[in-house]
């Protein structure tokens, strides 16, 4: 059943015409009336999660017109697909359409939210309204992950920031440094003690963090892991690391 995200509220029996993305999308598919979609509208913003149930609502197209769509709201469904353990992502974003993939597989993964920076090798370097764009179009394409991989919870594509900026905010959470150094802990013991806790994992982009930029990472009490002994790509390093410390399963 196709499955849409409806940043509105929700409730069983509501008739609703559809916000314009959800609204074109079900005319892209050329849905008629009667037929079932499932709605959800738990989103990236924060901005009236009260009022949002979580889980999935049943949903009937009752109106198909030129540019608007009506559809009645049916069962709530107390559903969550979310991973038990609350992983969040900050990387140093990787160039082309890498960052656009990593979108994508991290939140088909279940990631909690992403943090794009941009770090001394980092290659994309965005500002202004080109950045605002590039967030944007990230956060859709978290959207349409959710949609296709049947998660209920949107996660937040935070906007674009330098690294020192990033790094000097006041964080609380359990954090690590994907890293190459000797000494660097094994990610999956390191994590596995505190897998109820929320982490951080902080991942370069291609060529990696520079040796001052993880310096002053680990002097703000990240901790150094390791992934094992191959070198990965900077987007596949960071989805390694989201699997493992989240004790992801299909």
């Amino acid at each position: 059943m196709p499955r849409f995200y409806c940043p509105a509220a929700l409730q069983t029996g509501l008739i609703l015409e559809l916000p314009a993305g959800p609204a074109r999308h079900v005319q892209v598919l050329r849905l008629q009336p009667g037929d079932a979609i499932t709605l959800f509208n738990h989103g990236p913003d924060g901005v009236g999660w009260d009022q949002y149930q979580g889980g999935e609502f049943d949903a009937t197209v009752t109106q198909m017109g030129r540019s608007n769509v009506q559809v009645q709201i049916g069962k709530h469904h107390a559903i969550e697909r979310e991973n038990t353990n609350v992983v969040h992502l900050a990387i140093g974003m990787p160039a082309n359409e890498r960052m656009d993939w990593l979108v994508e597989k991290a939140v088909e993964l279940g990631v909690a939210s992403i943090q794009p920076l941009m770090t001394q090798r980092t290659v994309l370097r965005l500002s202004g309204d080109r950045a605002v764009k590039k967030q944007t179009h990230w956060q859709s394409i978290a959207i349409a992950a959710c949609e296709q991989c049947g998660g209920n919870r949107v996660p937040v594509v935070h906007p674009v920031m330098n690294f020192d900026a990033w790094l000097t905010q006041s964080q609380s959470l359990r954090r690590a440094v994907l890293s190459l150094r000797e000494g660097s802990v094994a990610l999956t013991p390191w994590a596995a003690p505190n897998r109820q806790e929320a982490l951080v994992f902080l991942c370069g982009p291609e060529g990696g963090l520079s040796p001052a930029e993880e310096e002053a990472a680990i002097a703000q009490g990240f901790a150094p892991v390791s992934l094992g002994k191959r070198v990965l790509r900077s987007e596949t390093a960071a989805l390694a690391a989201l699997v493992q410390a989240s004790g992801w399963a299909a």
